[in-house]
């Protein structure tokens, strides 16, 4: 469903991403993860189309990005962007903003309606649907945010840390079942971004390990395991992936210690 082919993104003299080759299927989780500053929410924003690369392609179903107006047109039906931060309007309602959202997607009227109940009711956030989303806390932002991206019934998710901003226990929870539900029985594409590797362990299907502004690792969790060699916690598999320096910088730490 997703082929970036020789993606190289630079800011300013510094090297993002470098000659990035990556295919996704067309169904499940993938899970892009690496630490801070390694080119995670740059893969998503040139998969979005928010980015245009110095170099190589992204195809989503057999479609160019940005080859022409009709083909990016129709990516665009076809995913939704979700940024980490994304803008939301303030001075109107929770659910006139996902009225706008859906409509802008062509959803059928009765059924966006439909669908926006069982939102607010997802993310418990029914009493609040009519209040002016500046009155809206941090997490029922994200709540909202979110909502937005599955009102516009897009097959393809493309997600920048959605359990992060201040999502409670009970939306991360919420959350985590909508998208292996989507997946699952719908065969929605989900590539996603999460600050901590636990939140989606038992979520992603697959993951890909960045280091540098290059993919070390694209594999399930076993896949991981077995060629790290590592059968603790995921965090510690993916460090000794993307930090493989780490254990011995904790031995020089203690070898240098005073007796």
């Amino acid at each position: 469903m997703i082929r970036l082919s020789g993606i190289t993104q630079h800011y300013g003299v510094r090297p993002v991403l470098q000659d990035l080759d990556l295919e996704i299927g067309d169904s499940g989780v993938t899970a892009i993860v690496g630490p801070n500053g390694m080119g995670k929410t740059t893969v998503l924003s040139v998969l979005a189309g928010v980015l245009t690369p110095q170099a190589g392609t992204v195809e989503v179903n057999g479609l160019i990005r940005r080859s022409t107006p009709e083909a990016e047109l129709e990516i665009r039906r076809q995913a939704v962007f979700l940024p980490d931060r994304p803008w939301l309007p303030k001075q109107r309602t929770g659910r006139e903003f996902l009225l706008s959202v859906g409509a802008l997607y062509g959803i059928e009227s009765e059924r966006l309606f439909d669908h926006i109940d069982r939102l607010f009711q997802l993310f418990n956030l029914t009493k609040e649907a009519d209040w002016p989303v500046r009155s809206y806390s941090n997490g029922q932002q994200k709540k909202l945010s979110l909502s937005a991206a599955l009102v516009t019934e897009a097959r393809i998710l493309l997600l920048d840390e959605p359990f992060g901003g201040g999502l409670d226990p009970a939306g991360i929870l919420a959350l985590k079942h909508v998208l292996r539900r989507l997946t699952s029985q719908k065969d929605y594409c989900v590539v996603l971004t999460a600050p901590a590797p636990e939140l989606i362990e038992e979520l992603a299907d697959r993951f890909v390990v960045l280091r540098e502004g290059r993919i070390v690792a694209h594999d399930t969790v076993e896949g991981l395991r077995r060629e790290t060699g590592l059968g603790g916690p995921l965090s510690d598999v993916l460090a000794s992936l993307t930090s493989p320096e780490t254990l011995d910088n904790v031995e020089d730490y203690f070898a240098g210690e005073n007796p």
